[in-house]
């Protein structure tokens, strides 16, 4: 299913319609719900691993080529980010990505390591790859976060080329959007996406990263969750790491992916920790999550995943064992 298209589909999901069989079944995020993890040494039979949100089989398959070749979990996830920074078809990351109300093609992103160390861009126009920005503010910066114009020319300065990120296809878009479009965000018509990824390399180290074009036609100057660190991602390399997708408002209220974490630190597994995350969305006073979308995906140091969303459709792709795979998440409203 197309990721952009995903959000509109939610509604569908109180119609009790089933999971095809050709889905592979959320029994695959190698889970034991009852198991309460009580220690973090890494499993070697379960790395190296990459895990992403959405169908980005291309994008995981990168991020292995990275890891096989003893690369470690940091280039894996930029690189493997970066796939998508660049698919024009995507629309929803990187260059293609759909615009803002006034047709400005803006990117978020953050990147992360096993040391703790981060860096993000906010904002930033006419440059491919955030990601990779990111990084350099990470470790070329004394700063974790970069925005707009600054953000961009740090960028040219680094020897990022500027261009036009706005396709024809994306214009074309915006344009149709422009004639009935109202002045404010209509949750599950105007669809946004993210790609997050997570890796553990041989060593057993995590790292991950989160990039995004943001909600198409969103009001200029608008960021999501994506680039902020413990909302849109978090990696603790003793425990493990978390990165979330949808409606970035509500990643950010409870900080989602840091919570996600630390519930795992507390022993939860990912799985669990995922849907308790969820659950402390759905059940905030007068929510109306039933109007939107979140889904997290996570993994902790032994190498076990888990994926979770408020609404069928979300999945996860995930390569290990020599299997690059989606798997489609487990959900809250099975209503």
């Amino acid at each position: 299913m197309d990721r952009r298209k995903f959000i509109k589909q939610t509604a569908l999901t109180g119609a009790g319609l089933t999971l095809p069989n050709t889905l592979v079944s959320c029994n695959d995020n190698n889970n034991d719900a009852s198991e309460v993890e009580t220690n973090t040494i890494v499993n070697t039979k379960n790395v190296p691993l990459v895990i992403a949100t959405w169908h980005v089989k291309e994008a995981t398959a990168k991020a292995m080529q990275v890891l096989q070749a003893g690369g470690n979990a940091l280039d894996a996830v930029e690189q493997g980010c970066r796939v998508e920074e660049a698919n024009e078809k995507g629309q929803s990351v990187g260059k293609g990505g759909l615009p803002d109300r006034d047709g400005n093609v803006t990117l978020d992103a953050c990147i992360m390591d096993k040391y703790g160390n981060c860096g993000s861009v906010v904002y930033l126009q006419n440059i491919t790859h955030a990601v990779s920005v990111a990084r350099k503010v990470m470790e070329d910066t004394p700063h974790v976060m970069l925005a707009g114009e600054g953000a961009k020319q740090f960028a040219i300065s680094k020897g990022f080329k500027p261009e036009n990120l706005l396709t024809e296809a994306s214009k074309v878009a915006w344009e149709k959007w422009k004639v009935e479009a109202e002045y404010k965000p209509i949750i599950n018509i105007e669809n946004h996406d993210t790609i997050g990824m997570l890796a553990i390399d041989k060593n057993g180290d995590i790292s991950g990263a989160c990039t995004t074009s943001g909600l198409a036609y969103k009001m200029g100057g608008r960021v999501g969750d994506s680039p902020i660190i413990g909302s849109g991602l978090f990696v603790d390399n003793e425990i493990g790491a978390c990165v979330a997708t949808g409606l970035g408002e509500e990643v950010v209220k409870t900080v989602g992916s840091f919570l996600v974490v630390e519930l795992m630190r507390q022993g939860k597994t990912p799985q669990q920790a995922c849907e308790e995350a969820i659950k402390r969305i759905v059940d905030k006073p007068n929510s109306n999550y039933k109007n939107f979308q979140v889904g997290y995906i996570a993994v902790n140091k032994k190498g076990k995943t888990g994926s979770y969303s408020i609404h069928q459709w979300f999945s996860m792709t995930k390569f290990q064992n020599g299997v690059n795979k989606q798997i489609q998440s487990d959900y809250y409203n099975k209503v």
